[in-house]
Protein backbone atom coordinates (compact mmCIF):
# COMPACT_ATOMS: atom_id res chain seq x y z
CA UNK A 1 0.00 0.00 0.00
CA UNK A 2 1.48 3.50 -0.97
CA UNK A 3 -1.16 5.81 0.58
CA UNK A 4 -2.71 5.48 4.25
CA UNK A 5 -6.04 7.18 1.93
CA UNK A 6 -9.91 5.50 3.21
CA UNK A 7 -10.50 4.48 -0.59
CA UNK A 8 -6.65 2.50 -0.64
CA UNK A 9 -6.97 0.73 2.94
CA UNK A 10 -10.45 -0.73 1.73
CA UNK A 11 -9.65 -1.45 -1.35
CA UNK A 12 -6.84 -3.25 -0.28
CA UNK A 13 -8.04 -5.09 2.70
CA UNK A 14 -11.30 -6.08 0.22
CA UNK A 15 -8.47 -7.23 -2.44
CA UNK A 16 -6.50 -9.91 0.29
CA UNK A 17 -9.76 -10.34 2.22
CA UNK A 18 -11.16 -11.87 -0.91
CA UNK A 19 -8.46 -13.71 -1.72
CA UNK A 20 -7.60 -15.68 1.41
CA UNK A 21 -11.10 -16.76 1.74
CA UNK A 22 -10.82 -17.85 -2.27
CA UNK A 23 -8.03 -19.77 -2.13
CA UNK A 24 -9.06 -21.41 1.04
CA UNK A 25 -12.38 -22.14 -0.24
CA UNK A 26 -14.14 -20.74 2.83
CA UNK A 27 -18.08 -19.84 3.48
CA UNK A 28 -18.85 -17.07 5.61
CA UNK A 29 -20.27 -19.55 7.66
CA UNK A 30 -17.08 -21.28 8.59
CA UNK A 31 -15.82 -17.87 9.86
CA UNK A 32 -15.61 -17.54 13.32
CA UNK A 33 -13.97 -13.78 13.86
CA UNK A 34 -11.61 -11.99 11.77
CA UNK A 35 -8.92 -9.81 13.55
CA UNK A 36 -6.94 -7.05 10.99
CA UNK A 37 -3.60 -5.48 12.41
CA UNK A 38 -2.05 -2.19 10.41
CA UNK A 39 0.97 -0.48 11.69
CA UNK A 40 0.88 2.98 12.90
CA UNK A 41 0.79 4.96 9.90
CA UNK A 42 -2.65 3.67 8.80
CA UNK A 43 -4.82 6.15 10.22
CA UNK A 44 -7.76 7.15 7.83
CA UNK A 45 -10.02 3.71 8.35
CA UNK A 46 -10.11 0.64 10.04
CA UNK A 47 -9.73 -2.21 7.91
CA UNK A 48 -13.20 -3.92 9.16
CA UNK A 49 -14.92 -1.04 7.62
CA UNK A 50 -14.28 -2.86 4.19
CA UNK A 51 -15.30 -6.39 5.56
CA UNK A 52 -18.80 -4.83 6.53
CA UNK A 53 -18.68 -3.48 3.26
CA UNK A 54 -18.29 -7.07 1.72
CA UNK A 55 -21.34 -8.07 3.75
CA UNK A 56 -19.54 -9.44 6.79
CA UNK A 57 -21.79 -7.82 9.25
CA UNK A 58 -22.83 -11.28 11.14
CA UNK A 59 -18.95 -12.50 11.91
CA UNK A 60 -17.30 -10.60 14.81
CA UNK A 61 -14.42 -8.01 13.83
CA UNK A 62 -11.42 -6.53 15.57
CA UNK A 63 -8.78 -4.47 14.74
CA UNK A 64 -5.50 -3.87 16.85
CA UNK A 65 -2.25 -1.86 15.77
CA UNK A 66 0.80 -3.65 14.83
CA UNK A 67 3.92 -3.69 17.34
CA UNK A 68 6.23 -0.53 16.03
CA UNK A 69 9.63 -2.49 14.95
CA UNK A 70 12.74 -1.00 13.98
CA UNK A 71 13.38 -2.08 10.03
CA UNK A 72 9.44 -3.54 9.44
CA UNK A 73 7.34 -2.91 6.72
CA UNK A 74 5.46 0.21 6.87
CA UNK A 75 1.77 0.66 5.77
CA UNK A 76 0.82 -2.94 6.42
CA UNK A 77 -2.84 -4.30 6.85
CA UNK A 78 -2.54 -8.37 8.46
CA UNK A 79 -5.10 -10.20 8.62
CA UNK A 80 -6.11 -13.35 11.01
CA UNK A 81 -8.95 -15.98 10.63
CA UNK A 82 -10.55 -17.92 12.82
CA UNK A 83 -12.22 -20.84 10.55
CA UNK A 84 -14.25 -23.83 11.64
CA UNK A 85 -14.46 -26.88 9.02
CA UNK A 86 -16.24 -29.71 9.27
CA UNK A 87 -13.24 -31.56 8.59
CA UNK A 88 -8.92 -30.91 7.81
CA UNK A 89 -7.73 -28.73 5.15
CA UNK A 90 -4.82 -27.33 3.42
CA UNK A 91 -4.40 -23.67 4.62
CA UNK A 92 -2.82 -20.98 2.25
CA UNK A 93 -1.63 -18.14 3.77
CA UNK A 94 -1.74 -15.11 1.56
CA UNK A 95 1.29 -12.53 1.01
CA UNK A 96 1.09 -9.82 -1.25
CA UNK A 97 2.64 -6.67 -2.83
CA UNK A 98 5.57 -5.76 -0.13
CA UNK A 99 4.74 -8.53 2.19
CA UNK A 100 6.14 -11.53 0.81
CA UNK A 101 9.82 -10.50 1.97
CA UNK A 102 7.85 -11.20 5.42
CA UNK A 103 7.80 -15.41 4.64
CA UNK A 104 9.90 -16.26 1.68
CA UNK A 105 9.28 -19.84 2.29
CA UNK A 106 5.13 -19.77 2.85
CA UNK A 107 5.32 -18.08 -0.49
CA UNK A 108 7.76 -20.92 -2.93
CA UNK A 109 5.70 -23.57 -0.74
CA UNK A 110 2.30 -22.36 -1.64
CA UNK A 111 3.37 -21.63 -5.20
CA UNK A 112 3.99 -25.15 -5.86
CA UNK A 113 1.12 -26.32 -4.16
CA UNK A 114 -0.94 -23.79 -6.82
CA UNK A 115 1.11 -25.11 -9.79
CA UNK A 116 0.24 -29.07 -8.98
CA UNK A 117 -3.37 -28.07 -8.37
CA UNK A 118 -3.55 -25.76 -11.28
CA UNK A 119 -2.50 -28.88 -13.09
CA UNK A 120 -5.05 -31.15 -11.70
CA UNK A 121 -7.61 -29.02 -12.85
Amino acid sequence: MELDDIDEVKSKTKILLKEMIDKNVLLSSQIIYILFTATSDIKSVYPAVAAREMGFTDIPLICCQEMEVIGSLDKCIRILMLVQRPQKHDVFHIYQERAVVLRPDIIEKERGSCQINDEAN
